[in-house]
């Protein structure tokens, strides 16, 4: 029985899908607004972005407890 109320839901739907005329069917000026703030918006994000990322240095300095806990690779040699 599934199928017969999707296919009732669907014989009541499809009047309404055919009053709207396709051609008049548009955003309009509200959708063109919408758009362009969106647009606006993502603009600046990506050119804050680039600014904060020029900003960050990459270089990191070595961390000195690391390379005493490490054995070199000239000590591993003469060990092994």
């Amino acid at each position: 029985m599934p199928d017969m109320s999707a296919s009732l839901a669907m014989t009541h739907l499809v009047p309404l899908a055919k009053e709207v005329d396709e051609n008049k069917v548009t955003p309009g000026v509200l959708g063109f607004i919408v758009f362009a703030v969106m647009a606006l918006a993502v603009w600046r994000l990506m050119k804050s972005m680039n600014r904060h990322m020029s900003k960050v240095d990459f270089k990191e300095t070595p961390d000195p407890s690391a390379d005493a806990a490490e054995p070199t690779a000239e000590a591993k040699a003469q060990q092994g």
